[in-house]
């Protein structure tokens, strides 16, 4: 769908990109993670036009662009208007036609769960409102292509939670989705893939199904403190690690479970748990930008 080839974006002394290549499939949903500052919202506004790259390139793969919807992290809404109302305006501007007007407007509402909500004036509106609002706003003009920047911010856990079931559903009807967030939870519900910025430089990329499966390890824990058998259980490969009551075997160490619970029991230690585990995306993220 879009493509990104070597774009770099400077304010002034501060290098917000560095050479960034990355392609956004169609029908993905992509999974911007980083810490404040590390480009994110200026690569969201590079790929909707709002600013231009100093150089490089970003271009649609088919020689087309999608039509694009985007919601900014801060939203600012004339607090006046009824939701009704400004969904109407913003369809007008999307470039609906009178008589289509209504019947977008009634659909953006139906996605985001907000029809009963519609007459409601946007200064009445809570905070999950606003965000679902901010959302409505995207979709008007029914864009393939949606970049939500921080679409949880500021929610309960209610309310997060109904803003991953709609990225899903947007999903489900064959959206392309780019989601900036600082929610890891809220990335590994809903996304197949996953970018990591740090200081405006790409750091990993990779599917989330692969991110999530990569560096099996085994956790064993004891029933307490191994600083007794600390430095045996270690002697028995280099990828054996031995935290207070747990042992972690990675690669080839795994293949050594048996001898360690032998080890264990021997030593007079009950073994409460033994669990299969991968990565997680909190380790992916720290090891990213550390």
């Amino acid at each position: 769908m879009i493509e990104i080839r070597n774009v770099n974006k400077q304010f002034f002394s501060i290098r917000a990109l560095d050479n960034i290549t990355l392609n956004i499939q169609k029908g993905e949903v992509v999974g911007l993670l980083g810490p404040n500052g590390a480009g994110k919202t200026t690569l969201f506004k590079l790929i909707a036009g709002l600013l231009h790259p100093d150089n490089g390139q970003i271009r649609p793969m088919n020689g087309r662009w999608p039509t694009i919807g985007y919601k900014p992290d801060r939203l600012l809404f004339p607090n006046r208007l009824r939701i009704s109302e400004y969904l109407a305006m913003m369809a007008s501007l999307s470039g609906a036609q009178a008589e289509d007007r209504e019947r977008a407007v009634f659909n953006a509402l139906v996605q985001v769960d907000l029809v009963s909500h519609a007459d409601k004036r946007i200064g009445d509106c809570s905070k999950g409102m606003r965000q679902r609002l901010g959302l409505a706003q995207a979709l008007m003009g029914n864009p393939t292509l949606l970049l939500l920047d921080e679409p949880s911010n500021g929610l309960d856990p209610n309310g997060q939670v109904e803003m991953q079931n709609l990225i899903k559903k947007l999903h489900e009807a064959g959206k392309t989705v780019v989601i900036s967030s600082h929610q890891l939870d809220e990335i590994t519900a809903v996304c197949t893939q996953l970018v990591i910025l740090n200081n405006g430089k790409l750091h990993y990329q990779n599917s989330m199904v692969e991110a999530l499966t990569i560096s099996p390890h085994t956790l064993i824990q004891a029933d307490r403190d191994l600083s007794e058998i600390a430095d045996i259980v270690r002697a028995q490969h280099p990828e054996i690690q031995v935290q207070g009551s747990h042992i972690q075997l990675r690669g080839e160490a795994m293949q050594l479970r048996r001898e360690i619970l032998a080890l264990l029991l021997q030593s007079q230690y009950d073994v409460l748990h033994v669990e299969q585990k991968h990565v997680t995306l909190a380790e992916i993220y720290a090891k990213a930008v550390r």
